[in-house]
């Protein structure tokens, strides 16, 4: 039976009362009801201590992927794919390597709704004997831009208008309909695709093209495919209204029950593959974050399963604290010129340092399997708990630190990479014919299912009609570029809700 705690404040000093507070004593005589005592005393470190702390308790929120939950668990390896990569933790079939995995929504606060019709996030973090491998995923195969630069102005239209702090949907559908690349992602997530039933039946797609080398140096495109052994599964636009009415964090209760009951969700594991030749063939960019890869030209083919099968003990320590970043790669992985990926390289460990602290890596959560990492030139800085590697010197090459050089950046014989040659230029994606090709054939396949054409029309109209008039056109003529059934069909919807007075 394990000892009684004796409570405490932070430094260890036993406390025999924790709700009582030091006050000057005063004359009694003449109050019936005041208690004897004066002013609070600022010498009761004891309430300063309590109190200190308490109003630092909150870090700042992220940004984008505010509301998350999470889970520990371990991904094995089913299938060798040393033809393709030569990670260690890929390298023999039954390999157990243990994870954590955030799912999160994308534009909403904290305290939002689980079943609010937006992106959802799907990160997971391989604690490998190479380091942590982190892969930064969506449950979309696709999403909103591809020039990076964009990214601070869409996030800041799915928030909040800056005089009347509500959200807006002049700003959310000005912002789109002027950028049509995203259409592909829109007609995604407002079909009933874009809001999963439980973060147990939704798949997660890396959506950015990597490379990744096997022994031999050479090298390939990879897109990587989780997808839920419960199936797809999702919810209509009522649907996760009435969901959102019973329980706001619906998502959250699920996977923490589901796991703590010993339901544990299973995601088998995919890659798609591409030479660098295949891709110079292609009608779209291999690095347009807009696009898919047919499954007709990239079969998927399986490499493994992820478990979730332990909940975490503290949320904040272990989930709200949390940082994934793209950028964190394992020897065998590399991230592609996605522009959009290569932003995201920058973007994630700063914003990990603005939350958490130059030193976020030593939180448990993010910190490497390996206790021995060594990298002299990282040191001090506020919350360095891992004793700062001591009196070593802070430098590399140091004449009394000799260390080791065992990684190659590249296997030997390594296929040479992309060749660059050219003046720096401005660059900016131009919208052509073909971004409205894969969303044209997206309407088509929700054209075989009974009822998901109509669906995504009535999702779009009774989000729209709360913009005003001209951008509800604008709206209806940005749907038809991938087909004009799809603006026929929200123009109807939108005159049968004023009709029905339901704006």
């Amino acid at each position: 039976m394990s000892k009684t705690p004796v409570y405490t404040t932070t430094n260890g000093k036993p406390i025999s009362d924790p709700f009582s507070t030091q006050r000057v004593s005063i004359e009694k005589e003449g109050y019936q009801y005041a208690p004897p005592v004066g002013p609070l005393l600022v010498q009761d470190f004891k309430l300063i201590d309590s109190l200190a702390n308490f109003d630092r308790e909150r870090i700042p929120e992220r940004v984008v992927h505010a509301k998350g939950a999470g889970a520990f668990g371990y991904f094995e390896v089913t299938d060798d794919i040393s033809d393709i990569c030569c990670s260690k933790f890929l390298d023999t079939i039954g390999k157990k390597t243990r994870t954590f995995t955030r799912f999160s929504t994308v534009g909403g606060e904290k305290g939002s709704s689980d079943t609010a019709r937006d992106p959802r996030g799907f990160a997971t973090k391989f604690y490998t004997e190479e380091g942590n491998l982190d892969l930064v995923y969506n449950n979309t195969p696709i999403f909103f831009i591809r020039d990076p630069t964009k990214f601070p102005h869409f996030i800041h239209t799915q928030k909040r208008n800056p005089q009347t702090n509500l959200k807006d949907a002049n700003m959310f559908w000005d912002y789109l309909t002027a950028n049509p690349e995203s259409l592909h992602q829109v007609m995604y997530l407002f079909s009933n695709r874009g809001t999963p039933a439980n973060l147990r039946a939704m798949n997660g797609y890396s959506g950015h093209s990597y490379k990744w080398y096997n022994s031999k140096g050479e090298w390939q495109y990879v897109q990587v495919h989780f997808k839920s052994t419960l199936g797809f599964k999702t919810l209509n636009n009522e649907e996760a209204g009435e969901l959102d009415k019973k329980n706001p964090d619906h998502h959250t209760k699920d996977l923490f029950d589901a796991i703590a009951q010993g339901d544990y969700p299973v995601w088998d594991c995919y890659i798609q593959t591409m030479t660098q030749d295949e891709a110079k063939k292609l009608p779209f960019s291999v690095f347009d974050l807009t696009k898919v890869w047919p499954h007709k030209d990239f079969p998927l083919r399986h490499f493994g399963r992820l478990v979730l099968n332990e909940n975490p003990q503290n949320y904040f320590a272990e989930v709200e604290q949390a940082a994934f970043s793209p950028s964190n790669t394992v020897p065998g992985m590399e991230a592609s010129n996605d522009p959009v990926l290569q932003s995201r390289l920058f973007s994630y460990p700063d914003t990990h340092r603005h939350r958490l602290g130059a030193n976020f890596v030593q939180i448990p959560v993010n910190c490497p399997l390996k206790s021995g990492s060594f990298a002299p030139q990282i040191r001090d800085g506020p919350m360095c708990v891992n004793g700062n590697l001591g009196a070593t010197p802070n430098y590399a090459g140091a004449y009394n630190c000799p260390v080791q050089y065992t990684a190659q950046a590249k296997p030997s014989g390594s296929k040479p990479d992309e060749q660059y040659q050219g003046e720096v230029v401005p660059f900016h994606w131009e919208v052509t014919d073909y971004d409205f090709s894969q969303p044209g054939k997206l309407w088509d396949v929700l054209g075989k299912q009974p009822g998901e054409q109509d669906a995504l029309a009535h999702n779009v109209a009774v989000h729209v009609i709360n913009a005003i008039e001209p951008i509800q056109e604008r709206v209806c003529e940005y749907f038809s570029k991938a087909n004009p059934e799809i603006g026929e069909k929200i123009h109807n919807e939108l005159q049968s809700l004023r009709r029905s007075g339901k704006m």
